[in-house]
């Protein structure tokens, strides 16, 4: 079993809770030490079971409490050469962790599995969250549903899933012409729509749990995502992750379907051709 929450999903800051009775991860630490310490009490999270932050990219939303947190925990931070680099963080040498894609990294009974992306980011990364046959996604900030994101999310037990725009709000908006073309331009966010598509189309049976991400402050509605994926959300409860505030803690569990189990071998193989076909 997982227990998942999300602290914050938004441009303000995203930060997610994945975790067994022993070991949890964050994912993002776009909130500060303290805030997101305060939100894991509310939902009786111990902050002993910690084990590291796994960071998918360099904006600031997703890594503006890094150091905050860091030192409050004192953690290790799981992030690519790159995006230390273009964050330009500084992290104490013996708190930084390095992964690669497709490869696990195993902290006690969790399995960590970083999946590249399309996002206008240098080095971005969506992550799988598995223990005991349990999959969580974390796909956010990500301008296309390529193979690589339907591949893992067909295996997701539940999945954090962004839902960022209204195509017709954003249009319609105030926001430049150059950023309307940015955040739809395929490196930017997925729409309702396209998420929605996927949703659609590549949801597998077991899914328990989609909490819809990364709403759009101005683009946007909770009641727009709620009324598009709960008319057809059949078994699947849907969440609206909230920029203001951390959602309930939800228990993900193994429903007895059979499904594949992530293999680095498999993803190693041509890697460089096939990330994004």
């Amino acid at each position: 079993m997982l227990s998942i929450a999300s602290l914050n999903s938004g441009s303000n800051g995203n930060c997610y809770y994945i975790g067994n009775e022993h070991d949890a991860v964050l994912i993002d630490a776009g909130l500060s030490g303290r805030e997101t310490d305060m939100r894991m009490k509310r939902l009786e999270l111990n902050p002993k079971n910690l084990r590291g932050v796994f960071i998918t990219h360099e904006h600031s939303d997703h890594i503006k409490g890094l150091r905050s947190l860091v030192k409050r925990y004192k953690i290790p931070v799981y992030i690519t050469s790159k995006t230390l680099e273009y964050g330009r963080l500084k992290i104490k040498d013996h708190l930084l962790k390095n992964f690669d894609p497709f490869v696990p990294v195993v902290i006690g009974g969790l399995s960590i599995v970083a999946v590249p992306k399309f996002h206008d980011a240098c080095d971005p990364h969506s992550f799988v969250v598995s223990n005991d046959h349990v999959n969580v996604g974390i796909f956010t900030d990500t301008g296309s549903p390529c193979k690589n994101l339907i591949h893992h999310f067909k295996q997701c037990h539940a999945a954090f899933l962004e839902s960022n725009y209204d195509e017709k709000m954003l249009e319609q908006g105030s926001y430049p012409y150059a950023l309307k073309n940015r955040i739809r331009g395929g490196r930017g966010h997925l729409s309702n729509r396209q998420a929605l598509q996927l949703f659609l189309e590549y949801r597998p049976p077991f899914m328990s749990h989609l909490l819809l991400s990364h709403l759009s402050e101005n683009n946007n509605q909770p009641e727009i995502v709620q009324n598009l994926f709960g008319s057809c959300a059949g078994r699947t409860q849907i969440v609206i992750a909230s920029r203001y505030q951390e959602t309930d803690l939800y228990h993900i569990q193994n429903n007895g379907f059979a499904i594949r189990p992530f293999r680095s071998a498999i993803a190693k193989r041509n890697v460089q051709l096939s990330l994004f076909q």
